[in-house]
């Protein structure tokens, strides 16, 4: 089980131990065989963009937290980068040769997933997967949600009218059309172009959907000026003209009127399913995974006296019959960023190349992602450093830091301290004030 940092320090400087992994730091006995095995219970609260691990252990007397985590998915990233290599492969195809689309070839399988989507149940998995391999874990604590998307639009929607949408009885552009009195949501027909057009108040490139609430009528003058640009810096950006005046008061209307995403709240509905039955595939035993509700972890929260966190809510799924104690502890961030891209060229916006990568990731025996310690005697860059590496064909790297980038730190000032596995490290504490939550570098 997890000692006091004083035993650690004895047990590594007396070799009876040695370091498993620096993150999450875990020595390992070299003289020990045979022993107890303590339980301990995996929890975990389930996001879009950050989800909650804890590890905690149950005694007669209380709920001892042993490990806090919050794991940062790169969810976005993964939609931004799709969709530019679409628009890329496109555009080749379309300009520099032509190749009918080819879609009657392409099948899913039933619990297909989108790549973003796939990516949470992933990494949440392979984390589970990791913790077992390190504690002796015997049941795992799953926060199991389900968010009424159309309550949160409409609190007062009952009955039938669930099965009445907004655009019951019509069609996307004549609905707009209608509600816009046939003119530009932005210009209101100042600008004179007759020609209306569905546009995106939040743009898709930047994470916006095509939801009914996020589209305008607007003439492909207004659409063409405002291109991907989001509302708030197109109003920075306009003149002191009567056409822009008139955008101005009209997006001064529509920002009113802004509705609220349910980006998130739909991600969490469409994997909350598929994680768990990956949890009770791996745990091979349904009576090892149990699964709680939002409210019950929300009670179990205020009961405790606890802090809104990602990970505290983590601790607090399920059952919770003790008190939680030691929950005030450095907690883990974990920045999912990948091992790497296979594609070693690099493309301007028009999808043509502009520069080559490395054919090889190794350099000087490190590679990109690495946690390294670089001690540099003298120079402008005196100093330690420690943190993950982004390594050069030169030779010369640049190592992220918890205090921010570091450039140019020689190969020769380095050490290894951990392969990269895909993750970022850095080590934050939960602050308290007013009774509310607040993340500070540790």
């Amino acid at each position: 089980m997890p000692c006091s940092e004083k035993r650690a320090r004895l047990l590594l400087s007396r070799g009876r131990a040695v370091v498993h992994l620096m993150a999450p730091f875990t020595i390992r006995l070299k003289d020990r065989k045979d022993g107890t095995l303590q339980p301990v219970h995996v929890k975990i609260d389930p996001g879009s963009k950050q989800t909650g691990l804890g590890l905690v252990f149950e005694s007669r007397q209380d709920l001892k937290v042993l490990w806090l985590a919050v794991l940062h998915h790169r969810s976005h990233q993964i939609s931004e980068q799709l969709t530019a290599r679409r628009a890329m492969r496109r555009r080749r195809r379309n300009q520099l040769w032509h190749r009918p689309a080819r879609l009657d070839n392409r099948t899913r399988k039933a619990d297909w997933l989108p790549p973003s989507l796939q990516h949470r149940v992933d990494t949440t998995l392979a984390w589970v997967k990791k913790l077992s391999k390190l504690v002796p874990v015997s049941d795992i604590g799953l926060e199991r949600v389900k968010f009424d998307m159309q309550k949160m639009l409409n609190g007062d929607i009952s009955g039938v009218e669930y099965q009445q949408g907004t655009l019951f009885g019509f069609e996307v552009k004549e609905y707009l059309l209608d509600k816009h009195n046939h003119t530009c949501a932005y210009c209101g027909g100042v600008s004179g172009d007759n020609r209306l057009e569905v546009e995106h108040v939040h743009p898709r490139s930047k994470g916006g959907s095509n939801s009914v609430k996020n589209l305008v009528m607007a003439c492909r003058t207004c659409n063409e000026a405002k291109s991907n640009i989001l509302l708030a810096d197109w109003k920075r950006m306009l003149g002191r003209s009567k056409l822009d005046k008139a955008r101005a008061v009209g997006i001064e209307k529509t920002l009113k009127g802004k509705w609220v995403g349910l980006k998130d709240a739909a991600a969490v509905n469409a994997t909350r399913n598929a994680l768990l039955s990956q949890i009770l595939f791996f745990a091979k035993d349904e009576k090892s995974v149990c699964t709680g509700t939002g409210a019950m972890t929300k009670f179990n929260r205020k009961q405790q006296g606890m802090p809104k966190h990602h990970t505290l809510d983590a601790v607090c799924v399920g059952e919770v019959n003790h008190p939680i104690v030691n929950w005030q502890q450095p907690v883990l961030d974990i920045q999912c960023t990948g091992r790497g891209s296979y594609q070693r060229t690099r493309l301007d916006k028009y999808g043509f190349p502009r520069g080559y990568l490395m054919r090889q990731k190794a350099v000087y025996g490190f590679q990109t992602g690495d946690q390294v310690k670089a001690i540099v005697p003298s120079g402008k860059k005196q100093g330690n450093y420690t943190g993950r590496v982004a390594v050069r064909a030169s030779g010369s790297f640049n190592i992220q830091t918890s205090d921010g980038l570091v450039q140019g730190i020689s190969h020769k000032h380095c050490t290894l301290i951990q392969r990269g596995s895909g993750y970022g490290f850095n080590l934050t504490t939960i602050a308290i004030i007013n009774g509310g939550s607040e993340k500070q570098a540790a």
